[in-house]
């Protein structure tokens, strides 16, 4: 199925969205609870699926959604229609925390993305949407956020955020060693696999983790500065070394100032 053309604005800096124009009967797919604003005349409807095999019968259907909720995703998927007849319409889905949204083309990545399975944010309808597990026993081991992938394949754009700020590297047989929780997505021209980091004092003193990911090949690759995993291991380690409502170095001043009142 071809996928629909739709363009589209994304706006703000840090916590961004992005605004999807819709032709007459242009639909755009996206996952349950990312629509922030929609005008009057969008229609949406939630179904089992990504509907980029309208022909595929209820089994069909049944397995796709079985291995998308093998990645802890929903198995239904919103789906956002221009029915108003003439004239454009806009809906727009808000990033789950702070980061970037990018677009990518899938006609120009050779009609095959493989991304963090938590990093699709929407997509125009004919993009399937699917998972991909690495071959390899290493990755699925030790990879964490890599061993199940979403494989996002078709022809049109479909929208991704990751947490920090995205950058986009060009390999050309080349290889890098990236955290595993810093890939956002590569093209499936690129390897991937897992190695151990460094020797046993680097895997236990070095603070990055025991296994890092290799991506090689020719391809483009996309990774963020600021995985949510790590922010919200951050947060964790400040709520646990809270008290009273008070983090320990407040706590510490009212201690010695009490102490010093009480002379």
């Amino acid at each position: 199925m071809k996928s629909h053309e739709v363009d589209y604005q994304v706006y703000g800096d840090d916590l961004q969205f992005v605004e999807i124009e819709l032709d007459p009967s242009e639909t755009v797919i996206a996952e349950a609870g990312a629509m922030m604003y929609m005008e009057d005349g969008i229609g949406f409807e939630t179904k089992m699926g990504d509907g980029s095999k309208p022909e595929q019968g209820f089994l069909g259907k049944l397995g796709s959604v079985a291995k998308r909720a093998v990645t802890g995703e929903s198995i239904f998927m919103t789906h956002f229609t221009n029915n108003a007849g003439p004239g454009k319409k806009h809906v727009a889905f808000g990033a789950p925390y702070p980061g970037k949204i990018i677009a990518i083309d899938l006609d120009e990545a050779h009609g095959e993305l493989i991304c963090q399975k938590d990093s699709f944010l929407c997509a125009a309808l004919g993009t399937e949407v699917s998972i991909a597990f690495n071959k390899k026993l290493g990755a699925g081991l030790f990879g964490g956020e890599g061993f199940i992938l979403q494989r996002l394949r078709g022809d049109g754009n479909v929208f991704i955020h990751a947490g920090g700020t995205i950058i986009e590297k060009r390999l050309n047989g080349e290889k890098i060693m990236v955290d595993t929780g810093c890939i956002v997505a590569f093209e499936s021209t690129i390897n991937y696999d897992i190695q151990r980091a460094g020797n046993l004092k680097s895997m236990v003193f070095g603070g990055e983790g025991l296994f890092l990911a290799t991506l090689q090949g020719t391809g483009r690759i996309w990774l963020q500065s600021l995985p949510f995993s790590r922010l919200a291991d951050r947060i964790l380690e400040n709520a646990r070394s809270s008290s009273g409502g008070r983090s320990s170095d407040e706590g510490s001043v009212l201690k010695g100032a009490m102490n010093l009142l009480q002379g």
